[in-house]
């Protein structure tokens, strides 16, 4: 791929119309990465609002320490971790992840450090580092006064699942050996081929975790397989390898964020898309659970239903964010639902213990590869609504220039391209690739505003040009 062209970054807002998405009342704080364990980043603290928003200042400042520690590494980081705030039983600490896999528990009033825990990864391999978040649980087999009570569960760049202690951050020394258990295998992978950067999610008893794995590197990458442990003793429960039969290939790893029914013991996992991204030659048919919502029993990891919104990936379109949970009212019903954001800019609306849509899925047909041996999808869902969050066109009007000559330049440069909308797939031509593999919303996910109906997302559109090279 070459550089982007262009890049605009919106703020989009997409209405469920004729509905009443009626939410659970979310807990105090934010307990969890995404506010709760289905993701809808909603808070329903008061003390901030409209009339006072313009006040705020800057109460206090932390620094990890990371730049002193680690020097000419943080070239390869990214600072992406999202804090939790812990239940007062638990701290009631601001707990965050450096990209180094550090946590550190703070003050939430003061800011000042209550305790700090490194996992000494291992600084090899190529992939950044980056760690995005934590999570915790209490532990109802552990007494109330034992330690371990109240955990912590991390997983590093070195593929490690570290369960810790909320209040004094030292290791659960029952969990696994010493605190943590190993997620890599007999591949013989070195540290950073395959690593781990959103946190793992915890409910009733069970941790799951997912991977991020280097794209553009290797034909077959490493497999994207997604493993649970028991969260007390850290013993393995279940693994689900969503290219299982497709031995050529890699990837379909989840590396956005999970979500987590807990009530109906049910685990949504957004995978993403298989190796090779842009040649399916030798991963002939759907790969029907790489580029999908897949929906697995929490405590067996048993298959319940899935969806998949791209079919035979040939443009990296990844499932880049956490499934979005919440309750759909419709005719007086009240139907558990789960939304889907894709980096198409598409919106997926399920019910979610069963798949059924919420909105209609129509198929729209798209290109054929112009590569020997390449079988496209004929053709790729759609839903009717909501409307689409980007627009997927970027013709040669579309140029833009500082002046008529530098506008006239990037307009003759579109023409030249390959350019059939957004499932063109690439070819031996320079293809444009848009919104391309960063665009769409991306790790963030969206917000569900309260009982509104309203759904806020980040949106990028990047577009990119590529070949195939024989």
């Amino acid at each position: 791929m070459s550089a982007p062209l262009s890049r605009s970054l919106a703020r989009v807002l997409a209405v469920f119309p004729g509905v009443c998405c009626a939410l659970a009342a979310a807990e105090p704080g934010w307990p969890y990465y995404g506010g709760d364990q289905g993701g809808r980043h909603y808070s329903e603290a008061a003390q901030i609002h409209r009339d006072n928003v313009r006040d705020l200042d800057v109460a206090w400042v932390f620094r990890s320490g990371d730049m002193a520690t680690y020097g000419p590494q943080m070239q390869k980081t990214s600072t992406q971790s999202t804090p939790i705030l812990l239940p007062e039983a638990a701290g009631a600490s601001l707990v965050y992840c450096t990209p180094f896999s550090r946590v550190i528990a703070l003050d939430p009033a003061s800011g000042e450090q209550r305790w700090s825990f490194d996992p000494q990864i291992d600084l090899g391999g190529d992939r950044p580092f980056r760690c995005r978040g934590v999570s915790y649980a209490q532990e109802p087999r552990a007494a109330a006064a034992e330690h371990c009570r109240h955990r912590l569960f991390l997983s590093t760049h070195d593929r490690r699942l570290w369960a810790i202690d909320a209040l004094d951050g030292k290791p659960c020394s029952g969990f696994g050996a010493a605190g943590n258990v190993t997620l890599f295998g007999e591949e013989g992978l070195v540290a950073g081929d395959v690593s781990n950067s959103s946190a793992p999610v915890v409910a009733d008893g069970v941790v799951v975790t997912g991977s991020t794995v280097i794209d553009f590197v290797r034909a077959t990458t490493p497999r994207g397989t997604v493993q649970a442990f028991d969260s007390f003793s850290g013993r393995p429960l279940w693994q689900f390898d969503p290219l299982l039969g497709h031995a050529q290939s890699g990837s379909a790893n989840v590396w956005a964020p999970i979500a987590v029914d807990e009530k109906n013991g049910l685990v949504f996992l957004p995978t993403s898309s298989a190796s090779p991204d842009y040649y399916g030659v030798g991963r002939p048919g759907a790969n029907p659970y790489a580029n999908s919502v897949v929906a697995l029993e929490l405590h067996s990891g048993e298959y319940r239903w899935h969806f998949q919104h791209v079919r035979h990936d040939l443009w990296d379109y990844d499932t880049p964010a956490q499934p979005i949970l919440f309750d759909w009212r419709e005719n007086g019903e009240t139907i558990p639902a789960l939304a889907q954001l894709t980096k198409q800019g598409f919106v997926f609306v399920f019910n979610r213990l069963s798949g059924e849509p919420l909105w209609e899925i129509t198929e729209q047909p798209v290109p054929p590869s112009k590569i020997a041996g390449e079988h496209a999808a004929r053709t790729q869902p759609k839903p009717i609504a909501p409307p689409q969050l980007l627009d997927p066109f970027l013709m040669p009007a579309n140029a833009w220039g500082l002046t008529p000559w530098d506008r006239g330049d990037c307009a003759d440069q579109l023409a030249a391209l390959e350019n059939l909308g957004l499932f063109t797939p690439n070819s031996e031509k320079l293809t444009l690739m848009f919104p391309g593999s960063l665009g769409g919303p991306n790790w963030g996910g969206g917000a569900l505003v309260g009982d509104s109906g309203m759904l806020l997302v980040n949106v990028n559109n990047v577009a990119f040009t590529g070949r195939l090279i024989p």
